[in-house]
């Protein structure tokens, strides 16, 4: 860090460094005064996010009332597990801004944004059974962080035509951020705005791009913070963030600045390890109920997790991938959901975290919330009807958990047809065949969800999809993987007569026509067999599928079921 603020700006002067801000000053109130465009500044809490709203915030109080003509949002995306003391920080700093805002007659709108319950972490991990992300697999970063703050934006756009978003960002950062930001220049529309590289109509704005990070901090201790939140305790709080607890002070470019902590999410396994809340924790040891939170994401941290997963897709499909491993090359499939068992573990880990730390957590942290009860709602809600897991084990593991019972907000949630007690009789029906088992519970469930349907469309399809994805046993899927992508690779290589090929790929048929209970007679029409085929040597062009019927499954007389269907 200390070599790229050297390389790319000069050392500056406390008066240079004055002198910019007033540069800064004037160019913000300018670019205020110019037209109808509101701004949309990114908050974090942070240092550079800090300064940048400072830095609108006093330029703006200087210009008369009667030029304060247009909204500037301040918006922060918090994305629920988050630090929990960043994230108490930040809430109180919108308070105060609000507050202050309001008192001095500032256009200056705070907003915390947080994304759709729906699109939460957990509601992806524990609910949808998503691995914990990974750089290959990035699933977190667009839906807790990108898509709150964009549709913001969006939002803005729609209202008022264009939008000009302000970011704290700055080329010392990295190298990487330094050739992105120096490429952004290139194509500016106007003086010191580009085009967003994301949004159409909006702007981008970067006031302090060429701050180094020890100017940063001179700017936030020497000019007092205008909403009333203190900049001290910021720095106190990157330095208690810090390794050793140690912020030195600055007095040349050799010296390593305070503020390389990161604040991100305290399960993210992104990185090796979450530094800063270790690093709280160690340098205060009133922090230490936090490490109940540490633990839960090392638990998640584990690369080699497939014995946690299931062996198919999230949609039921088995995909292959060669594996390189120490110069071995095998075909596996690839590693699909979290299991049943491990989606209920994971909740249950969450939930004893979220009761150790507000057991011991101080008082005014009392309240502080891993996974909210909308989040356990929509988890409950994917496990029942996209999972079809009808034993409905959510409100049982909290009660056991937290000792208090489950309230779901969801009017009618819990009165089923099928249940616990139905479940269990499946499960000693099937043993130990958990195929078995998911398959039984599918159609169940299936037929369950269409009960109360006053017209049935669609469920012969719903039914046969679970046949497709529930009714072999795990090596017969993936042996019958296995074949498929032998027999394509070799139709591609032109290495075997295509004769052969039919015939294999007629041995697949019949096996996935026994596996509905159809079997292949000599009476089925040839024609159809052959359609199968060529559906199968060339899965991307989609075939017309006939419904099935019932009695298309006992007796093997394809019938088109569309009228027969809409009067259910």
């Amino acid at each position: 860090m200390t070599n790229i603020q050297t390389t790319l700006f000069p050392p500056r002067t406390v008066p240079e460094l004055i002198k910019d801000i007033k540069r800064l000053t004037e160019e913000i109130q300018e670019l205020y005064c110019a037209d109808n465009i509101p701004l949309v500044i990114g908050y974090s809490g942070g240092k550079d996010s800090s300064a940048i709203v400072q830095l609108i915030w006093n330029a703006i109080a200087e210009l008369p009332l009667d030029k304060r003509h247009k909204k500037i949002y301040v918006i922060t995306t918090d994305t629920l597990v988050e630090n929990p003391f960043i994230s108490a920080w930040v809430n109180k700093s919108l308070e105060r801004m609000k507050k202050r805002a309001t008192k001095e007659q500032l256009p200056i709108e705070p907003h915390l944004l947080t994304p759709e319950v729906a699109q939460t972490y957990w509601t992806g991990l524990i609910g949808k059974g998503y691995p914990a992300p990974r750089h290959t697999f990035r699933w977190c970063t667009p839906r807790l962080k990108i898509d709150p703050s964009n549709r913001f934006i969006r939002n803005v756009v729609r209202a008022n035509g264009e939008a000009i978003v302000v970011l704290g960002t700055r080329k010392t950062e990295s190298q990487n951020r330094e050739a992105i930001m120096t490429k952004r220049e290139q194509g500016r529309v106007r003086d010191r705005l580009c085009k967003h590289p994301h949004l159409p109509s909006s702007l981008l704005y970067t006031p302090i791009e060429d701050w180094r990070t020890d100017e940063v901090w001179l700017y936030l201790m020497q000019w007092e913070n205008p909403w009333g939140h203190s900049n001290k305790d910021l720095f106190s709080m990157y330095r208690g963030a810090t390794a050793h607890n140690e912020c030195p002070l600055v007095i040349d470019t050799s010296t390593p600045s305070c503020g390389s902590s990161r604040f991100g999410c305290w399960v993210c396994t992104l990185v090796d390890s979450d530094k800063s809340l270790a690093a709280m924790i160690q340098n205060d040891e009133e922090k230490e109920w936090l490490q109940p939170l540490i633990d839960v994401r090392r638990e998640l941290d584990i690369h080699n997790d497939r014995d946690k997963r299931d062996f198919r897709r999230i949609w039921g499909n088995v995909h292959l991938f060669e594996r390189n491993i120490d110069g071995q090359t095998s075909i596996e499939p690839v590693p699909g959901p979290y299991t049943k068992y491990w989606r209920e573990h994971w909740l249950r880990r969450v939930l004893e975290a979220q009761v150790k730390v507000r057991k011991n957590a101080p008082q005014d942290m009392k309240d502080i919330t891993l996974i909210t009860q909308e989040e356990l709602s929509e988890i409950r809600r994917i496990w029942l009807e996209e999972k079809h897991e009808f034993d409905d084990s959510l409100p049982r593991i909290y009660e056991e958990v937290t000792g208090e019972p489950f309230m779901d907000s969801r009017p009618g949630v819990g009165h089923s047809l099928l249940g616990s007690d139905e479940w269990d009789i499946l499960s000693n029906i099937c043993g130990d065949d958990t195929m078995h088992l998911e398959l039984m519970a599918r159609l169940l469930d299936t037929e369950r969800q269409f009960y109360t349907k006053s017209r049935r469309v669609g469920i012969y399809g719903d039914l046969e999809k679970c046949f497709e994805t529930s009714s072999r046993s795990q090596d017969d899927a993936i042996d019958n993987a296995h074949t498929k992508r032998n027999l394509k690779n070799a139709i591609s290589k032109e290495e075997v007569d295509i004769f052969q090929v039919k015939e294999e790929l007629k041995k697949v048929l019949d096996s996935e026509k026994e596996s509905l209970g159809h079997p292949v007679t000599a009476k089925e029409d040839i024609n159809q067999v052959k359609e199968e085929l060529k559906k199968n040597l060339n899965p991307e062009e989609k075939q017309p599928q006939k419904q099935l019927s019932w009695g298309t499954i006992k007796f093997g007389n394809p019938i088109d079921n569309t009228e027969s269907e809409n009067n259910l």
